[in-house]
């Protein structure tokens, strides 16, 4: 067999581009401060590996916010440019005004410059060469996909954009005309195909085959096992690609699928989850009340009516509760009734427009968390109407009310609004991977992401 291992997996893209970023930052501070007039962040002090250390943490930090780590973005040489500048602008001006920790501010400002500098150009030479060099075809995982003609083509349609696996070969009952390297799945000897193709992963999906073609896969995948390669099924393939459940989850197998009591176990998780929801409310509560006079004049002026508003929202176990909101429609916005918000909705004001791209219209909902009623991190709330209309709808929807609403969430920040039956059902497989997977990790990237979306004016 082949044994080529030219490809980089997901995750060690991931880890070879922070690696690098950082070594290359450190070297060229220690160069500059040899060979240079960089004298802000001396090598020969003693305080350097503290110093060095602190200015690795706040890149990483703001470059995960700013996703630098995010593979799509690296891929694209105008947004690494873009966010790069932002990471290193923000690192630069962070790490200057904490001088407690970092060097004592410079007499000559231009050495902050080029601090920024220092920051900026090792790594943007380096994602430019990345994104030449190694972001190529050569670099994927080689794949090949089982699967019926019934389910074959959205398999397919996930690898188009996915920039990390190449479908060497598929394997079906049908040719898809838009993809090339069809087998007949009736005429394969899958052994010898991912032999002769140097595959590194096999995703299957029988459901739809009979019985005697189950069997003469199955045969081929023990061989396969024992060489070595991983076999997936496609269902975990579909979590990998889109970090949301697949569509057939929502049907009479569900429990086969998510094993919800898993996640009711973990007592010290939900603690430090319950601990950080107090200890971000009170800061995000306390952060309100000094903007708050500034929102409270404004809103006279533009929005022209009543700041706040409550509005009933449907909880954990299904309780009903009152959620705090800044107004951002018009007064009796509603007087036909509840209807979703839509894409440049009129009843929306100008201000209004504002108060959600900055997510600015969520902040009171601190006092939610406080009380207990919603969480940090969760599905977002909706109103009874709705969620009576998609219990009916939408297979399993009252799944998410098993955990707390939040204020954020996963399918917040990965497919922001919803306003039709079909986007819905679509929002709900993200929160039901978020059910599914819940961990400090995922909860740390829902955070991460929802500061880029209020720094991008994402909201909707």
């Amino acid at each position: 067999m082949n044994n080529n291992s030219s490809y980089i997996d997901i995750s060690e893209r991931k880890l070879l581009l922070r690696f690098l970023d950082i070594t290359l930052i450190i070297t060229g501070i220690f160069l500059a401060s040899d060979y240079t007039s960089f004298s802000y962040i001396d090598s020969y002090n003693t305080s350097i590996f503290n110093w060095l250390i602190l200015l690795a943490f706040y890149f990483l930090f703001f470059g995960e916010v700013f996703q630098l780590y995010d593979l799509k973005i690296s891929a694209s040489r105008f947004k690494i440019i873009k966010n790069l500048s932002l990471a290193s602008l923000v690192t630069t001006f962070v790490f200057v005004l904490t001088p407690f920790y970092s060097p004592s501010l410079p007499e000559n400002r231009i050495q902050i410059i080029y601090l920024f500098l220092l920051l900026i150009l090792p790594v943007l030479c380096w994602r430019l060469a990345y994104i030449a060099l190694l972001f190529s075809p050569k670099f994927f995982k080689e794949i090949v996909i089982i699967s019926h003609s019934s389910t074959i083509n959205e398999l397919l349609e996930l690898t188009k954009d996915d920039h990390h696996h190449n479908v060497g070969k598929y394997l079906s009952n049908n040719k898809n005309a838009s993809f090339e390297n069809f087998v007949n799945i009736n005429e394969a000897n899958i052994y010898e195909i991912v032999r002769s193709n140097n595959i590194k992963e096999v995703i299957i999906n029988t459901s739809g085959f009979s019985t005697e073609i189950i069997k003469k896969i199955n045969r081929d995948l023990i061989l396969l096992f024992e060489e070595g390669i991983n076999i997936k099924s496609s269902e975990s393939f579909y979590e990998e690609i889109t970090a949301s459940v697949p569509k057939n989850y929502l049907d009479f197998n569900f429990y086969k699928n998510m094993n919800l009591s898993c996640n009711s176990n973990k007592r010290f998780y939900k603690l430090f989850h319950r601990f950080l929801d107090i200890l971000i409310s009170l800061i995000g509560l306390l952060i309100f009340m000094v903007i708050l006079p500034l929102i409270f004049i404004l809103n006279i002026f533009i929005n022209k009516g009543p700041l706040f508003y409550t509005q009933i929202r449907v909880g954990k176990n299904g309780q009903n509760f009152n959620i705090f909101k800044l107004r951002s429609m018009v007064v009796n916005a509603e007087t036909s009734g509840a209807v979703y918000a839509q894409k440049n909705d009129t009843r929306i004001t100008k201000f209004g427009k504002f108060l959600r791209k900055t997510r600015l219209d969520e902040v009171p909902q601190f006092f939610n968390i406080l009380k207990g009623d919603m969480s940090i991190i969760g599905p977002r709330p909706e109103r009874p109407e709705f969620v009576k209309g998609l219990e009916e709808k939408v297979p399993f929807y009252a799944i998410r009310h098993v955990v707390k609403p939040g204020l954020t969430g996963w399918a917040q920040v990965k497919f922001p609004y919803a306003g039709t039956l079909e986007e819905q059902e679509k929002k709900l497989r993200y929160d039901l991977f978020y059910i599914k997977e819940q961990s400090m990790f995922l909860d740390f990237k829902i955070i991460i992401k929802t500061i880029t979306t209020v720094l991008f004016f994402r909201g909707q």
